[in-house]
Formats: structure tokens, C-alpha cells, sequence
């Protein structure tokens, strides 16, 4: 199955699981504009602009209270 929803993420912007949070002004604009609503199990590729990406399984951090992607071992 291929993935078409592609939004901005910074890989260095990770919690203290490694999961990259999704709370960046750049991500949600992604969101927005595209209309993706997250839910957990979503798959989505993660790009960073500048040649990196990779897929992404949404989740929700309750200790932080905001979506987060965990990027499968098979993808890093």
C-alpha cells in the first residue's frame, strides 16, 4: 500500500521515546492545508525538505498532550 500524505517533520524534534513530535507551525499548516486528520495507526511520510522521509505511524503522547509519529525500525 503506498502512502500519499506527505507532511513536513523535523527528525531532531523527537520525545524521549524518539518519536517525532507533529507540533511544529509547518507541520500543522501540512495538516490543515491538506485536510489530514490524525488518528492513531495513520500512516503518513515525513519529509524534512531537504531529502529526507520516511513513514511515520501517528500517535498520541498523553504526557505531552500532541500527535507524535513513531518511525518503524524498518524504516530508519
Amino acid at each position: 500500500m503506498r502512502i500519499s500524505e506527505t507532511i513536513y517533520a523535523d527528525f531532531q524534534n523527537v520525545d524521549k521515546l524518539g518519536r517525532v513530535r507533529l507540533n511544529l507551525r509547518r507541520t500543522l499548516f501540512d495538516l490543515k492545508t491538506q485536510r489530514i486528520m490524525l488518528e492513531p495507526g495513520k500512516e503518513l511520510v515525513l519529509d524534512n525538505d531537504a531529502g529526507v522521509s520516511g513513514k511515520g505511524i501517528v500517535q498520541f503522547s498523553e504526557e505531552e498532550d500532541i500527535w507524535v509519529a513513531v518511525i518503524p525500525d524498518n524504516e530508519q
